[in-house]
């Protein structure tokens, strides 16, 4: 076949165009990269604030720990002899209230051009433990050491601690130390000794205050039988999550109210136990305090829509040598592709300086100029240059709205790729394929 015969062959420019699609998707998947790693310097920075400030912060009780003596038989074989041996073992109890009234006032740190939301709580924890009921276990009561018992409060990050905690506990006064009595409920927190008595009708009381400093949430673990907590604050975009949403809540342009009610009914783990049986942490609840926007995960979603953009805009420059007579050679095709892929990283850079809104319009409008202007340029057609400009502008006001409405993007998109095939299909109705030819008859 000659040259000339091949260059206005459109099966030919079909494969060529082809070619260049997935030649495209080279550096589309690069962006993509660059986006992922864009969002780990992100996650980066606000671990790098957090771990000096205070990570996220779980609080897990307060609960009693009481040792015990398991005594156990050994049997030693090389002399077939037995020995007894005593272990120090735990039992558990969990509060019969739990009340928590807290307050939390975050701010926005900075590292480089990343924000951080760090905050500061102010956590009022009282409650009350009801007699201390062992009937339910095979252990006299001489063994158990009721006088070491130990208050323990589950804290997740204990840099967060900013003041001395001293704790009522009925009529008396105790201080916290640092760590917990065993490591089989929480492996991180406080401790207080609590010295109490095998009495039927024995109640006690706590109450304490926290200021605590964390970052991105705070959560909670409903220990008590019945656990109730009310937090609020001046952050208007928290998430509340966890197995438990609030009960109550209210969310405006001054802050949030939030408050839970949990019954020991609603979780999978009693009010006591022994040792390590059960773990809490899968009930934790609370919220997090999150930023406005996230420019990553919206410049992923546009990023997915990169192939498309590059297949319609090719198959108007495809239609375009078919309806009008002329040639466009596939260097530049290739050219306006690219530009169309660079649009991805101006959004991204852009999006880190700027509002995403205001990243998107001004990347959109510095690649729709510039793909215009060539337009113009290869063809000398502004009536080309007009339509191409349109046709880009619909595109990308079409992938706009669709990352604004997150349930409805499936539902729109898909309409709108109907839409576009059905105009398609209708231009290309009358269209003799095996009898067309690119570019004008030569002479």
């Amino acid at each position: 076949m000659k040259l000339s015969q091949l260059k206005s062959s459109v099966f030919f420019k079909i494969f060529v165009i082809t070619i260049l699609i997935i030649m495209l998707l080279i550096p589309t998947t690069m962006v993509k990269q660059l986006i992922f790693e864009r969002e780990r310097i992100q996650k980066n920075a606000i671990n790098e604030v957090s771990s000096k400030w205070g990570n996220g912060q779980t609080l897990t009780g307060p609960f009693l720990s009481i040792p015990y003596d398991k005594f156990i038989k050994q049997y030693n074989a090389k002399d077939s002899t037995e020995k007894v041996v005593k272990l120090k073992e735990w039992i558990n109890f969990l509060p019969e209230d739990l009340n928590i009234n807290g307050n939390i006032s975050p701010e926005k740190r900075y590292r480089g051009i990343h924000e951080v939301v760090v905050y500061e709580s102010n956590l009022n924890i009282k409650g009350k433990f009801n007699a201390l009921d062992i009937s339910k276990y095979d252990i006299p009561a001489k063994n158990i050491h009721f006088d070491q018992a130990q208050l323990n409060l589950g804290i997740t990050d204990l840099k967060g601690i900013e003041k001395q905690i001293s704790l009522q506990w009925n009529s008396e006064n105790i201080s916290f130390d640092s760590g917990t009595s065993n490591r089989d409920v929480i492996a991180s927190g406080i401790n207080a000794k609590t010295p109490t008595s095998y009495q039927d009708s024995s109640s006690y009381t706590f109450d304490l205050t926290l200021n605590l400093k964390g970052s991105q949430h705070l959560y909670f673990i409903p220990m008590g039988k019945t656990t109730d907590v009310n937090l609020s604050s001046n952050w208007t975009t928290p998430s509340f999550t966890g197995t438990f949403l609030p009960d109550d809540r209210s969310v405006d342009n001054k802050g949030f109210n939030a408050h839970w009610n949990i019954l020991h009914l609603n979780r999978n783990y009693p009010q006591t136990w022994l040792n390590g049986q059960h773990q809490v942490h899968k009930s934790a609840f609370g919220t997090d305090l999150l930023l406005p926007v996230d420019n990553y995960k919206k410049s992923y979603r546009v990023a997915r829509y990169a192939i498309l953009f590059i297949v319609l805009t090719f198959l108007v420059f495809f239609f375009v040598e078919i309806l009008n007579g002329v040639f466009i050679h596939p260097i530049q095709y290739l050219l306006v592709g690219i530009a169309l892929v660079v649009f991805y990283s101006l959004l991204l850079s852009f999006s880190e300086h700027i509002k995403f809104n205001y990243a998107y319009f001004v990347s959109a409008i510095l690649t729709l100029s510039l793909v215009t202007a060539y337009v113009f340029a290869i063809l000398k057609s502004r009536q080309i240059a007009g339509m191409m400009f349109g046709i880009l502008f619909i595109l990308y006001s079409f992938i706009f709205t669709i990352i604004q409405l997150e349930d409805y993007a499936l539902l729109i998109g898909s309409i709108g790729i109907f839409l576009i095939l059905c105009i398609v299909m209708y231009f290309s109705r009358k269209i003799d394929w095996y009898n067309i030819r690119l570019g004008r008859e030569e002479e």
